[in-house]
C-alpha cells in the first residue's frame, strides 16, 4: 500500500536540464517555462525588447532591431521546434519560434535555438551585490582601437568598411574585445582584434568551402562556421570575396529557414 508519505515524496522529486551555469541558470531548460525565463536574460543580446506575454497563441509580442529601426515580432516560445507542430500551430500567426533545442529542419518559421545562443554570449560570474561591476558597453570600441598597433587599426577600418558596404541593413554590435555583425538579422561575422597581426574572423560558411577560410569541424559545434586572419596586403584583398560569399549565404540560409547557430546541422543543399 503506498502511503501518502510516498506519494508525496515521488512528486517531489527534482528532475533538471544539463549543467550550463549561465548567468545564474543553473540548468538547461527541459520545459517552455524554462525557455521563457532564459529568453528574458538574453533578449537584449538578440537585439529585442518585449511588448507583451500572453497565455494565447502566440506567446509573445516584441521587436528586433534590424539595423534601421523596430521590427514587430509574433513569437512563441517551445522547448523544442517540433512542439510548435505537435501542438498544430498555425506558421502564418507566428514570425518567430524561440526554444531550446531546433530539432525540426523542416521548420516554415524563423527559429532561434537559445542552446546554440549562449554559447556566442558572455557569461558574466554571479557575484555578490557589492563586488559586482558594471559591464562594458559599446563605447570601449574606440578606447580599444586606440591601444592597437596602427596596422591593426588600418586593417580593421578596411575590413569594417567592407562589411558594412555589403548591404544597407548590415550593422554591428561591439565591445572591448569583439565586434558582432549583423546581416542584419542574425550574426555573419565575428571580428576580434591581434596585438600586432591584423584581425581575426570567424564568418557563417553554410557548412561550404571558402577559399581562404578554414572551415570548422568540431564535434562541439562549429560545423557551419571558418576563420580566418587579415592582416597582410594579400590577406585585405581576399577579405572583400570571402565577406561578400559569406553575407549571400547567410541570408540563403535564413530564406531556408535553417539553423545558423554554432551547433547547427549540415543540412544545407548544394547552391
Amino acid at each position: 500500500m503506498t502511503t501518502k508519505h510516498q506519494m508525496n515524496s515521488t512528486s517531489n522529486k527534482s528532475i533538471v536540464g544539463d549543467l550550463i551555469n549561465f548567468r545564474g541558470l543553473v540548468y538547461s531548460p527541459i520545459n517552455e517555462q524554462g525557455v521563457v525565463f532564459l529568453f528574458g536574460k538574453i533578449a537584449q543580446d538578440l537585439n529585442m525588447y518585449v511588448e507583451e506575454i500572453k497565455t494565447g497563441f502566440p506567446d509573445c509580442i516584441g521587436r528586433r532591431f534590424s539595423g534601421k529601426g523596430w521590427e514587430r515580432l509574433r513569437i512563441e516560445f517551445e522547448h523544442k521546434s517540433s512542439n510548435f507542430k505537435a501542438h498544430k500551430h498555425d506558421p502564418d500567426g507566428c514570425d518567430l519560434i524561440v526554444c531550446w533545442e531546433h530539432d525540426w529542419l523542416a521548420c516554415p518559421v524563423e527559429v532561434i535555438a537559445l542552446r546554440d545562443v549562449i554559447q556566442t554570449l558572455p557569461n558574466p560570474q554571479v557575484l555578490r551585490p557589492e563586488t559586482a561591476r558594471e559591464v562594458t558597453n559599446e563605447s570601449a570600441l574606440e578606447e580599444s582601437l586606440s591601444k592597437l598597433d596602427p596596422g591593426v587599426r588600418a586593417t580593421f577600418k578596411m575590413v569594417d568598411g567592407v562589411i558594412r558596404g555589403l548591404s544597407g541593413d548590415v550593422w554591428r554590435k561591439y565591445g572591448d574585445k569583439q565586434v558582432t555583425y549583423y546581416s542584419p538579422k542574425r550574426v555573419f561575422v565575428y571580428m576580434r582584434f591581434r596585438k600586432k597581426k591584423g584581425v581575426r574572423l570567424t564568418i557563417f560558411t553554410r557548412s561550404k568551402n571558402i577559399p581562404g577560410v578554414k572551415q570548422f569541424e568540431f564535434e562541439r559545434g562549429g560545423a557551419k562556421w571558418g576563420g580566418i586572419t587579415i592582416s597582410s596586403e594579400k590577406e585585405r584583398a581576399l577579405a572583400g570575396k570571402v565577406l561578400k560569399v559569406s553575407f549571400q549565404r547567410i541570408n540563403a540560409a535564413l530564406e531556408a529557414n535553417e539553423n545558423t547557430g554554432w551547433f547547427a546541422e549540415n543540412e544545407a543543399e548544394d547552391e
